[in-house]
């Protein structure tokens, strides 16, 4: 098929007829898919070749999905401009603008607080992808790796394997610790209480012990007292770690370690427990009597 006729076979597609606006529409969604991939494609093999990464992957990913939104809009305009039948309706739209951007802009509120929320993630860039961030979501406090800033929600990937979906507008107006910005480390903190007839320096020493032992440490910082409570005395051992998967690692370690070497030490854990003191009821006392009373009475 030559040029010549492929202008032919457009010539005679007739966009006032159900048959012609069908025809059209397949031809631009078509059309579509194939700018869409192309600029996809460009922007990863952009993203391949600057090995120094000298382009922000978070900001060319979200602008080839705001490049996407525009071609399919632009698209969808054009479209409408063929079909007569639409292109009337988008001339009767347009003479009442006015209401429907009140009406649009109060439907569409949120949707866009968010999109203007990455635009400004975008150009601030309080994180990268990739960065390990802990934000106060409505969940709760959650902790892990940025990977995706869509129009919308920006994905957290967390450490136990879940994908947190955090609304862009609630990231940018929430207090949130970028913990890759400094030193990826991060410092693993094991509480343990000893009793108060319990030797400190004993104590303290056997755990810190446990963890110059340990392979995945890369610090030992301390262990000292935190708090005289009411019936233990409190010690907190620290120690830094690679990353935030090794630290709750090497903190489930040495808890169980030196709950097995205080055992074998002697070295005593406090725990709450009662004593119960069982004293005979008066209303025993006096049902007893009772009874003597009736099998006197008997006899």
């Amino acid at each position: 098929m030559n040029w010549q006729t492929l202008q032919s076979w457009m010539a005679k597609i007739q966009p006032d007829t159900w048959s012609g606006a069908l025809i059209l529409a397949v031809l631009f969604w078509v059309g579509g898919l194939i700018l869409s991939w192309i600029l996809r494609r460009a922007i990863r093999l952009v993203m391949e070749r600057d090995r120094d990464q000298r382009i922000d992957r978070m900001a060319a990913s979200f602008l080839s999905k705001v490049a996407s939104v525009f071609v399919w809009v632009v698209i969808l305009m054009f479209y409408a401009h063929m079909i007569p039948a639409l292109d009337r309706l988008s001339t009767a739209l347009l003479a009442s603008v006015s209401v429907a951007s009140i009406v649009i802009g109060l439907a569409a509120q949120s949707t866009l607080a968010n999109f203007v929320a990455g635009l400004s993630l975008i150009f601030y860039r309080p994180f990268r992808l990739g960065d390990r961030i802990q934000i106060n979501a409505p969940t709760g406090l959650e902790t892990g790796i940025v990977e995706d800033v869509s129009l919308g929600y920006t994905v957290l990937q967390t450490f136990d394997n879940r994908r947190v979906i955090i609304s862009n507008s609630v990231i940018s107006n929430t207090v949130m610790v970028n913990l890759t910005a400094v030193h990826p480390r991060v410092m693993a903190i094991v509480p343990f209480s000893i009793s108060y007839d319990a030797d400190i320096d004993r104590a303290r020493a056997i755990a810190l012990e446990l963890a110059e032992a340990h392979a995945d440490i890369e610090e030992v910082v301390g262990c000292p007292v935190l708090l005289l409570n009411t019936s233990s005395v409190d010690l907190s051992l620290r120690v830094w770690c690679a990353d935030p998967a090794i630290a709750a690692t090497v903190k489930y370690d040495l808890t169980e370690a030196i709950k097995k070497r205080f055992d074998a030490e002697g070295i005593e854990i406090p725990f709450a427990y009662q004593n119960v003191i069982v004293k005979s009821l008066p209303a025993l006392a006096g049902s007893d009597k009772a009874q003597k009373k009736d099998k006197d009475g008997q006899q």
